[in-house]
């Protein structure tokens, strides 16, 4: 069977030898959500995008983190957010992992238009109470696709900062322990800690760049409003750029004028979507000048290392020099003492025995003199008092 189908679709087998299926799960506008295993040529005949823009969501290749506008579809590479949003559906990569299960939730919550349609009463019956609130609110609801995307940046924003909390938690006890004592062990702790920051340090700042690249780039944020080129291009009930959101009841002129409130914002507006991408980059900044703060955190602790290894240093300089002084004094006494142990015969020594005792008095006190003449011109050299300073 397997031989037959080859034979008949050569190109087709080849394919799904060479790709790999992944799990994606489908959300659409209204909550519901299905899991399903999809390849990337199952991807581009569920939603018309390029095979090269599906490679920024290979996990096996470090693309950085972006937000692509395409045409009728935005793709997101965000650390473990790997998403296809489109005017009607959201597709999230690997919906099963620990991660994403959050935002998988999140997005069930978030995406539905909240009550404005009032369930068990029928589909064409709106919740005109709850309409006529949202008519008087100061911003009219986002589209499909930016609610999604906002529920994608206020993750990994929260991710990230959620990191940052756990690193910092870890990272100032570590460090104070070793300001209180200097071992291997801690150092090679701080040492994992700095690295870890390093790493977070670049992932934030990647997310930060993306945001901050779209925010100096109307166009590109242009082409996010995926309803507007939508509608702008095909909807007859357009009016410059203006559209529905919602099926206005038909038994009702003034319901309708009220669902008309509604609206997605024509032209080249992008105020709104300029408000919601400086928000989550303010917080990332402040994400960012967390790790900061706890990158020089620990190149103070570092310098305060070095400096109490190079007291310790110091002291071990200065009793070098101690013992150093001291065998030079002991090398002069052990010549004398060893001259007076030779065997030869002195004429003055078989009568004058006692003047061993003051010879070797006499050379004891040289050699006292001389280990302290070194001490006292080692402290007039300032070796000796630099070796007992310590900045504060």
């Amino acid at each position: 069977m397997k031989t037959e189908e080859f034979i008949l679709n050569p190109q087709e087998s080849l394919k799904k030898k060479t790709t790999v299926s992944r799990n994606w799960i489908l959300i659409d506008t209204n909550g519901e959500s299905e899991i399903l295993e999809m390849d990337k040529y199952d991807i581009m005949q569920r939603v018309p995008i390029y095979a090269r823009d599906l490679r920024i969501l290979e996990p096996l290749l470090s693309y950085p983190s972006s937000i692509l506008g395409r045409e009728k579809a935005i793709i997101l590479n965000l650390e473990h957010i790997k998403a296809i949003i489109t005017t009607e559906e959201v597709m999230l990569q690997d919906p099963l992992d620990d991660n994403v299960v959050p935002i998988v939730q999140e997005l069930r919550r978030r995406l539905p238009l909240g009550n404005l349609i009032s369930k068990g009463q029928g589909e064409d019956k709106v919740n005109w109470e709850a309409l006529n609130d949202l008519e008087t609110s100061e911003d009219n609801e986002f589209p499909f696709e930016l609610r999604a995307l906002e529920v994608a940046l206020e993750a990994i924003c929260s991710f990230l900062d959620a990191r940052t909390l756990d690193l910092e938690v870890v990272a100032y006890p570590a460090l104070e322990e070793l300001t209180l004592k200097i071992s291997s062990r801690n150092m090679d702790c701080v040492r994992k800690l700095k690295s870890s920051m390093t790493r977070l340090t670049g992932r934030v700042q990647k997310v930060r760049d993306e945001l901050q690249q779209l925010l100096d780039d109307d166009s590109d944020m242009s082409k996010l409003y995926l309803s507007r080129k939508l509608h702008g291009a095909s909807s007859p009930d357009s009016v410059n750029g203006v559209h529905n959101w919602l099926t206005a009841s038909p038994t009702s002129g003034s319901r309708k004028s009220r669902a008309s409130a509604i609206t997605i914002h024509g032209g080249n507006d992008v105020e709104e979507l300029e408000m919601l991408l400086e928000a989550y980059f303010i917080q990332l900044e402040g994400t960012l000048n967390k790790l900061t703060a706890l990158r020089e955190y620990i190149d103070h602790t570092e310098d305060y290392v070095n400096i109490q290894l190079d007291h310790h240093r110091n002291q071990l300089i200065q009793l070098e020099l101690f013992l150093s002084s001291a065998t030079v004094a002991l090398s002069i006494y052990s010549l004398v003492t060893a001259i007076f142990g030779m065997n030869i015969p002195y004429t003055w020594n078989r009568n004058y025995g006692y003047l061993f005792k003051w010879v070797v008095i006499i050379t004891g006190i040289v050699c006292a003199a001389i280990f302290m003449s070194l001490i006292i011109y080692a402290r007039h050299k300032g070796l000796i008092g630099t070796l007992f300073w310590c900045p504060q």
